[in-house]
């Protein structure tokens, strides 16, 4: 079809269009329009979708640069296409997989019955990073560690849906969700209508619900907040966003205090009691009496306050010790162990640089695998080997060699594709998807979530850090309805 001419797959499995180079079907009404559109009338429209973006003062912060200087959100006009079908299948396995990591987080701060019975090795869990001893005992209300998740997906060229990795600590990336979406709407308001996409615009009032269940009935009018680091945080749009989105105040560290035994909150009309803390720092800088002393940006006494039930904390301190990424090749274990069930969403099959045949596998095959430091994010820490010079993959050989336990490995995949208006006409970039979880009362999976793309041809990092942008992600019928 005439917009999609030159249009190369590129032997890639292609989120939009089949191997023969007819659209899948339920991106056939969408790619029926485009195909009818005048010539530079998608231009028109990405631009205008940017225009907009500026407007709304959607940003991000890149560590590094100078100033921290704000970005508008990268962002493409073409959307990420999803069967219903197939979401429903990825929606049974993610909530199988946050149920099994909640558990095992108990577990772990328990009695480590998954530890005694062999199934993780002890050394694995008190070697990692994110593993907090003050946490020990803990039980955070409703027994939920990890209320807000985000999974990262991704699609080889067989077709087969990965899991990547888990965020369980402060992930980012939902208010962006919300953001495109609200682009989109403008910017295919007929096909978005006629393909009914399922929703993802109530995701605040599903936040704020989740938060307020978390407060015991006899607090009549519980107050929220949401926990920042500050304007230089590379999410900080985000924080903002969602609070202003809950109707909830937005507060950093120095605005809070500890006050018999209670965490308030400094406002114009004096102290005011906070009973739900949604933060988006991490553990370290949380409370500077029992994590990193330096940290400026917590509250001291937060911890203690939290123990005694007087507050409760949003996702719970030492949750990170479930997205290490060396915890992350156990995951199919723990569903099997705490569920009894197989898992649905496979992992990608990863190497562990700790054991001794694996170190020496990666080590001889550095230049065909991607090897990750199991801490790291933001595609930092991370070697992507085929596209790594000679004098990387030697310097990572060394790192590896210094510190197995901190590094694991993978094949590279070959990372499903979609189409990108770029520079006037489609090409296909790689991209992956991460879906947020809720966890409260039920597992809510946000329909589609954020699909991120390497802007960058042939790169494999999605990271908007990194070069990457985004696209809204249509969960739709698998077949399109006729055209309005």
């Amino acid at each position: 079809m005439a917009g999609f001419d030159n249009y190369d797959t590129g032997g890639f499995y292609d989120e939009m269009f089949l191997p023969d180079g007819s659209p899948r079907p339920e991106a056939a009404l969408l790619a029926r329009l485009i195909s009818s559109l005048p010539d530079g009338e998608m231009n028109r429209r990405q631009q205008a979708a940017e225009r907009a973006l500026l407007h709304m003062g959607i940003t991000f912060n890149v560590y590094g640069d100078k100033a921290a200087a704000e970005k508008v959100w990268p962002f493409d006009v073409l959307p990420r296409m999803m069967r219903a079908s197939e979401w429903e299948w990825i929606e049974r396995g993610l909530k199988q997989r946050i149920q099994a990591l909640n558990l095992f987080l108990d577990d772990v701060y328990h009695d480590q019955k998954i530890v005694k019975d062999r199934i993780i090795p002890r050394e694995i869990i008190q070697s990692a990073d994110s593993f907090r001893p003050a946490c020990v005992g803990l039980n955070p209300p409703n027994g939920v560690w990890c209320h807000i998740t985000g999974t990262d997906l991704v699609r080889d060229g067989d077709g087969q849906v990965y899991v990547l990795e888990d965020n369980l600590r402060c992930p980012s990336g939902v208010s962006y969700v919300l953001a495109n979406r609200e682009i989109m709407k403008r910017t295919f308001p007929s096909v978005f209508e006629a393909s009914h996409v399922l929703p993802v615009d109530d995701y605040p009032n599903r936040l704020l619900d989740l938060l307020l269940q978390l407060c015991p009935d006899y607090i009549q009018s519980p107050n929220v907040a949401v926990l920042t680091p500050g304007i230089y945080n590379a999410a900080y749009y985000e924080h903002s966003f969602l609070a202003q989105q809950m109707g909830v105040e937005l507060v950093e560290g120095r605005d809070l205090v500890v006050v018999d035994g209670t965490v308030q909150m400094r406002t114009t009309k004096g102290l005011e009691r906070v009973d739900v803390l949604y933060r988006r720092i991490d553990d370290d800088f949380l409370d500077p009496q029992v994590f990193y002393p330096d940290s400026l940006l917590g509250v001291p006494g937060l911890f203690e306050v939290y123990k005694a039930g007087r507050i409760a904390v949003v996702n719970a301190p030492g949750a990170g010790v479930a997205d290490d990424k060396v915890v992350y090749a156990y995951v199919p274990k723990m569903i099997k162990y705490y569920l009894g069930e197989d898992n649905i969403l496979p992992n990608v099959p990863t190497y562990l640089c700790w054991d001794e045949k694996d170190l020496q596998y990666v080590l001889a095959n550095l230049d065909s695998l991607v090897v990750k430091a199991a801490n790291e994010s933001g595609g930092y820490g991370m070697l992507v080997g085929p596209h790594a010079s000679e004098e990387a993959r030697a310097q990572f050989a060394r790192l590896i060699q210094d510190d197995p336990r901190n590094y694991i490995a993978q094949p590279t995949l070959a990372l499903s594709r979609a189409p990108i208006l770029a520079e006037g006409r489609f090409v296909g970039r790689h991209l992956d998807l991460r879906p947020f979880i809720l966890y409260g009362k039920d597992i809510y999976v946000l329909p589609g979530g954020l699909t991120r793309v390497a802007l960058r041809e042939g790169s494999l990092v999605v990271n908007s850090s990194q070069g990457g942008g985004s696209k809204d992600t249509w969960v739709v019928p698998a077949v399109a309805p006729p055209t309005p």
